[in-house]
């Protein structure tokens, strides 16, 4: 860690100007984010970053400052994707901004996959699973964070619980949407190669990020994204990153009292994924590992592969109470799932249960408290 201390931020990059009124233009049209995913972020003083870290640079981009002993949100995107590609529908979501004013916002790109990112040297060894997970550190101390609330789609989802594993202390929650704690076996693995010898890479990434029915219906939602992918990314760095997400070993956690030593996350994590999403198996798989008393288990009806794109604002309203449980927001406002509660709940019980922990944690600031099991909740 003392390695760490010494590498420094390279480059600090304001977005531009015209930029920023673009976002305020379409702010002002109200447009749904699932329609428009390429839409720029909001107003705001978004700042670039290149960060050196001890496996490379990081390209990051933060909104605001610390805030006392608040946690930054810090998220990382799915492998196809990027920040903005990700996460600028969430963000946009006019609920969202409740939140976001409360805390400093740091999205991290993966090394290679932001817009406008320079192609990688040929024999350039792209960083492990564990090496990217090993590089979140570095941004943590350098901005002054002292923890962060992550918020990961898939392989994002894979590095941050990865993080969290290997520096508990910087983590005080996770949000995991799509995330596969299992490593991909050989059979898996030579289909992966051979799938990328016979399709282009956005045809490969595709069905990884989208449900079968999306990709059969060839939606709108489908078609925008096989079009930024193809022009947004460097296909040569999306291959390398690709290639080692698919290389990835199982994360080394088991549930307490399952097997000797076992280890798991320790923080409160709400576990997210779409019905018939690619990544729904994994995700319960996911659950099993988890300690019952600290983890959420949110399934998305109507949300495709990619909850955070399709269904933004119910999203938020989670984010809102798993924030709340964990002693932040108090006297934010529950509406969008309160209103649906009868038929987006597996249960009355389930809103009132969360609301419950929700108010014990605001009070007593430790955390989300124990539950005799895991909380499922459909909406």
């Amino acid at each position: 860690m003392a390695g760490m201390k010494e590498q420094q931020i390279t480059e600090e990059k304001p977005l531009l100007l015209e930029q920023r009124g673009a976002d305020a233009d379409m702010q002002d049209k109200g447009e749904e984010a699932s329609e428009c995913p390429e839409q720029l972020m909001p107003p705001g003083d978004w700042k670039e970053h290149d960060v050196e870290t001890p496996y490379g640079m990081l390209h990051v981009v933060i909104r605001g400052a610390p805030k006392g002993n608040k946690p930054a949100i810090l998220t990382y995107h799915d492998v196809g994707l990027n920040h903005k590609m990700c996460f600028n529908p969430f963000f946009n979501n006019e609920d969202m901004q409740e939140i976001t004013k409360h805390f400093v916002i740091c999205h991290v790109d993966a090394p290679g996959q932001h817009v406008g990112a320079s192609q990688f040297p040929q024999g350039y060894q792209y960083p492990t699973m564990d090496q990217l997970a090993g590089m979140l550190p570095t941004v943590v101390q350098h901005f002054g964070f002292k923890s962060i609330v992550g918020i990961g789609v898939g392989a994002g989802a894979y590095i941050l619980a990865k993080f969290a594993l290997m520096f508990p202390d910087m983590v005080e929650g996770l949000v995991l949407l799509n995330i596969d704690p299992n490593g991909k076996g050989w059979i898996d693995w030579a289909a992966s190669k051979l799938s990328g010898l016979t399709s282009t890479i956005p045809d490969t990434v595709l069905p990884h990020l989208f449900s079968q029915e999306e990709m059969v219906n060839n939606t709108e939602l489908v078609q925008s994204y096989r079009q930024q992918i193809t022009n947004s990314i460097n296909h040569q760095n999306l291959q390398l990153f690709w290639n080692m997400y698919n290389s990835r070993r199982d994360l080394e956690m088991n549930r307490g009292g399952t097997t000797i030593n076992a280890k798991t996350l320790k923080c409160p994590v709400m576990l997210v994924v779409g019905d018939n999403a690619p990544a729904e198996e994994g995700v319960v798989e996911c659950n099993s590992k988890l300690d019952p008393t600290n983890t959420t288990f949110l399934k998305m009806a109507d949300s495709g592969g990619l909850p955070q794109l399709t269904q933004p604002g119910k999203l938020t309203e989670a984010f809102k109470y798993f924030l709340q449980g964990m002693g932040y927001m108090p006297s934010a406002s529950m509406t969008r799932l309160a209103r649906s509660r009868t038929a987006s709940l597996t249960s009355a019980g389930s809103v009132e249960g969360s609301r419950s922990r929700a108010c014990t944690n605001s009070d007593g600031g430790e955390g989300v408290g124990a539950v005799s099991q895991t909380m499922e909740v459909s909406c």
